[in-house]
């Protein structure tokens, strides 16, 4: 996936109301961003980070910048959610998505109630896809605040897997400084029992890395997923920071 136009470098001066952020760009001028990240950013949204815009000209957008990346200071970031299921649809397409062989497949199909899943694969596999970004002690961690809807989707996969339908969550790993993935069970207590429901009803989980560059963001290969139980047991250095 590459960025329509060129990023442009600048410094976040605060993020606020979940979707706005100030920015200050390198001749000095304040602009305003919008910021498509519904989760807390937890450690992505310090003022003074070095963050990458991308302007646009549409007079239908309110906001004429949107904020796609941030430098974590051992590499880069996704700040745009969004971006995660191109990614996927683009590996998709290239049969580059470790464990799954797409074939032709179908994105936001409708699935239970008042809900729809991001991908149906051409032998009927459902694919949810999440954007992984923050980082705890040499571990990538989702989700970075209570989600009701990941629960949500889980629950549904989980009934899917126990009728007999191939289900999968992937993981996108939305940064390039970390290597494996975990649940951050302090975080979301309610997400991860979820989430070893789901694994012990037959839900695939995968994850995958991404190569990030302020042209374009592209997936790199697998990425494993701590086998242990996420719920029931947490870390005391998780614990401390909860």
């Amino acid at each position: 996936m590459e960025f329509s136009r060129p990023l442009i470098r600048a410094r976040l001066i605060r993020r606020y109301k979940r979707f706005l952020s100030d920015l200050a760009l390198e001749d000095g001028t304040e602009v305003t961003a919008h910021c498509a990240n519904p989760g807390s950013m937890l450690g992505m949204a310090a003022p003074g980070s070095v963050c990458w815009i991308e302007g646009n000209d549409d007079p239908k957008r309110k906001l004429r910048w949107a904020w796609k990346l941030v430098e974590t200071g051992g590499g880069l970031a996704v700040v745009d959610t969004a971006i995660a299921n191109r990614v996927v649809a683009e590996a998709l397409r290239a049969d580059a998505v470790p464990g799954l062989s797409a074939g032709a497949f179908r994105a936001e199909v409708k699935m239970g109630t008042n809900s729809r899943v991001d991908f149906v694969l051409g032998d009927g596999t459902l694919v949810e896809v999440k954007s992984v970004t923050l980082m705890r002690d040499g571990w990538a961690e989702f989700p970075d605040s209570v989600t009701t809807r990941g629960t949500k989707h889980l629950a549904e996969l989980t009934e899917a897997a126990r009728a007999g339908r191939p289900a999968a969550m992937l993981y996108l790993l939305a940064r390039d400084d970390v290597s494996r993935i975990r649940i951050a069970s302090d975080i979301d207590p309610a997400y991860a029992a979820a989430f070893d429901m789901a694994r012990a009803a037959g839900v695939r989980m995968l994850g995958l890395a991404v190569q990030i560059t302020p042209q374009g963001v592209r997936a790199a290969g697998a990425v494993p997923i701590d086998p242990a139980p996420q719920s029931g047991q947490f870390r005391d250095s998780r614990l401390s920071r909860a």
